[in-house]
């Protein structure tokens, strides 16, 4: 076990930020596929993912390999936005197995290394070819944590790290978001009345499962309602795919076969194969009117990343094997959910495809399942207003085994935390 001299490095250093390792205060020390391991030698089967950063898992043996063979030949590491062969070979990838397939014509833009970085590109390029400054987001929603993607978080907490009131964004309900509502009937008519107060938008800035949020995921009626009105009041369509994209949902971006096609797409988390920063900005090519450098970043192209990512793209979506493994694993996921979320009174399921979780009511009890899930060897976090909802992000890639055996740990924990909850209020 790691000892006390050496932990208290973090205490002694480390921001009061950090948080997932006071869930988790083990040391890791190597990882693979959807196995972690600290350094006592005990394994925990990993079904947080760094938050669907590694759907692909953790160290997929090709994608190392290439980045091994890319470092060894002294390949470019940092190039700003400099033409490099890396680039060129993922970006060929990326037009040939993801875009044209699906009749996409977008161009792609490198932003800063995080999801945030494009999420404030896609805000920023819409204000600037729109000429308005509203941006129309959602309850519930999770955007990033720099100051104009907090703008359009919903947590008030995280907004309220700003230190400043965040500006330029009206809140609307999400789907259901309200009981009773109809929050797309409710839209249009605060859109439509001008005396709501409400500036005709830049854009709808929207996530169609919405990952921090509590995995409240959108129908294609919502969405095709969303796109609909932007386009009626000349704004664009702002697909946030950062947590739910690449594969999370089964396809490749979650929105696909619901009849919307965004006009900015952020992606992030996943999109380097192997948990690498990096992020892309997908823009209609009308409204890809930057300058040189009007929007840029210095580490806006993380070629190692693209290494990897061209190998995942190669890899995981040259036909539609992954995919449609990825689908069965998560009806597969929907079916022990349910199993599961019965042992829960009131419990409901939440999200869709590999990207699931139980609302089980309660932030506490969230909590003490996830808790009692770590003491059995497993990796789950919680998310939503409340933290309320059990959520799972597995790798895409978990073998079927060690995949059930983490539901089954998920199963015990809930059946023990429920009782006890059962027993104390008795």
């Amino acid at each position: 076990m790691t000892t006390g001299s050496q932990t208290d490095i973090y205490t002694r250093r480390e921001s009061n930020a950090r948080s997932y390792c006071r869930s988790f205060p083990v040391t890791f020390v190597s990882a693979n596929n959807a196995t972690l391991t600290d350094d006592s030698g005990r394994d925990y089967i990993d079904f947080l993912a760094g938050c669907s950063s590694l759907n692909y898992g953790h160290n997929d043996a090709e994608m190392k390999q290439a980045l091994l063979d890319y470092i060894s030949s002294d390949g470019v590491t940092h190039g700003l936005d400099m033409h490099t062969r890396a680039k060129e070979n993922f970006l060929a990838a990326f037009e040939k197995l993801i875009l044209a397939p699906r009749g996409m014509d977008h161009k792609v833009m490198f932003t800063g290394p995080t999801g945030t970085n494009a999420v404030e590109a896609a805000m920023k390029l819409a204000r600037k070819t729109t000429g308005r400054e509203t941006i129309v987001a959602f309850t519930n929603g999770f955007h990033g944590m720099t100051m104009g993607a907090l703008a359009a978080t919903g947590n008030e907490g995280k907004r309220a790290g700003g230190g400043m009131a965040p500006s330029g964004v009206v809140r609307m309900p999400y789907e259901g978001a309200i009981e009773g509502v109809d929050s797309l009937a409710l839209i249009r008519e605060m859109l439509e009345n001008p005396s709501s107060g409400i500036d005709a938008p830049a854009a709808f800035l929207i996530e169609p499962v919405q990952g921090e949020g509590g995995l409240n995921a959108a129908s294609g009626e919502f969405l095709r309602g969303i796109a609909e009105l932007a386009r009626e009041h000349g704004a664009l369509l702002i697909a946030d795919d950062i947590q739910s994209g690449i594969g999370r949902t089964g396809r490749f971006f979650s929105f696909e076969e619901m009849g919307v096609m965004p006009d900015l797409i952020p992606l992030a988390k996943s999109l380097s194969g192997m948990g690498l920063p990096l992020a892309a900005l997908l823009i209609r090519p009308d409204l890809d009117v930057w300058k040189p450098a009007e929007h840029n970043g210095t580490f806006r192209g993380n070629n190692h990343a693209f290494v990897t990512a061209r190998i995942a793209l190669e890899k995981f979506w040259s036909d539609g094997a992954f995919a449609a493994a990825t689908s069965e694993k998560g009806a597969f996921l929907t079916r022990r959910l349910n199993e599961i979320a019965a042992h829960v009174p009131g419990a409901t399921l939440k999200g869709r495809g590999m990207m699931q979780g139980i609302d089980v009511g309660s932030g506490e009890l969230a909590a003490d399942i996830c808790a009692a899930c770590f003491e059995h060897g497993l990796i789950i976090e919680t998310s939503g207003a409340h933290d309320e909802v059990v959520k799972i992000l597995a790798p895409l890639t978990i073998p079927q085994a060690q995949f059930a055996e983490g539901l089954d740990i998920l199963e015990a924990a809930v059946k023990a935390q429920t009782a006890t909850t059962r027993i104390a209020a008795e």
